[in-house]
């Protein structure tokens, strides 16, 4: 966003008019510093808290400007915190498998079953060998056959039940749990979010230009708390004349001259208007080309405009020792 000066309207006029001059010492072009202001706001509606700045303050990258009340996303990160908790404990119990004792039990079963069946098996072939000889009717093997089949079933079901017990949970809702981990996870990441945005830092280095609201007033959603101006965003906007278009092209080196600014401040061309402007008053006909101006922007390092003003007259000049005095 920018906000521009209401003189500057005025003063375009006369510097239409003015156009390229020329000293003792050379040429030069009128033009004044220009701003592209940054509005720090917060994404979330909330009282004023906290203004920790004032206007003409300079803050560094980082540094906190304003915060509001955020007693309500605290609660909502406290709640996601205490859920995902809840979830990652279900999932790790799931994953480990039952609970060691569970397991001991299961083998202790396991290992009576198995002598059982041990013992089956030294039975039901001792009654086959008698069978064979005539020595044992039939329904006394087939008894000792049902035992061991029995005992064996026994057996068999019982190491089922162990591999179970050390997998852990069915591969369905384990999955589950995961997919829950994952949603909890997602919306403790939101709501800590919402919880940072309600303290704003400033991007950049640069000055508060301006404060729109006092502690204690509430702030709508994406409402500016502080207006910030960075020297990133500082630019001098002159204009040339037709003539003097051809000797400016884009990234080159102008120098700068102000009232109080120091010698040697540079600037390089970010701009050039593709649209040529009359100056006033416009008269469209064959001699109106001397009439002729184009605006183009110069910005210049981040360090030498900390000591420039938005509005402030700037001249520009193609060399150094053009400077104006």
């Amino acid at each position: 966003m920018q906000r521009h000066f209401r003189f500057i309207m005025v003063a375009l006029a006369a510097l239409f008019v003015i156009g390229c001059q020329k000293s003792d010492k050379g040429q030069y072009w009128q033009g004044y510093v220009e701003a592209d202001y940054t509005y720090v706001a917060s994404p979330l509606a909330g009282r004023l808290q906290d203004l920790a700045v004032q206007r003409g303050e300079r803050v560094s990258k980082g540094q906190v400007l304003f915060g509001l009340e955020r007693v309500i996303e605290k609660q909502a990160q406290n709640e996601a915190i205490q859920l995902l908790d809840q979830a990652r404990e279900k999932l790790a119990d799931l994953q480990k498998g039952a609970r060691p004792s569970e397991i001991s039990a299961i083998k202790a079963s396991l290992a009576k079953a198995q002598s059982y069946l041990d013992l089956s098996i030294l039975n039901y072939k001792r009654k086959q060998e008698l069978y064979r000889k005539n020595s044992l009717p039939k329904a006394q093997l087939d008894q000792a056959r049902s035992l061991y089949n029995s005992d064996k079933a026994q057996v068999a079901e019982l190491e089922a039940q162990l591999e179970t017990a050390r997998l852990g949970g069915r591969e369905d809702q384990v999955k589950a749990a995961e997919s829950e981990v994952k949603a909890l996870e997602a919306k403790l990441a939101e709501a800590s979010w919402n919880f940072g945005q309600k303290i704003q830092k400033a991007g950049d280095a640069g000055v508060v230009f301006d404060t729109l609201y006092t502690k204690g007033e509430l702030v709508q959603a994406g409402r500016p708390v502080v207006v910030l101006l960075t020297p990133e965003n500082l630019k001098v906007r002159f204009f040339v004349p037709q003539a003097d278009l051809a000797s400016l092209r884009l990234g080159q080196t102008v120098f700068l001259s102000c009232d109080g600014c120091p010698q040697g401040l540079k600037a390089n061309i970010s701009f050039i208007s593709p649209e040529a402007e009359y100056t006033p008053p416009v008269i469209y006909s064959r001699h109106s080309r001397d009439k002729l101006v184009f605006m183009a922007e110069a910005k210049p390092a981040a360090k030498e405009a900390l000591d420039l003003h938005p509005g402030q007259p700037m001249e520009v000049m193609l060399k150094q020792n053009q400077a104006v005095e």
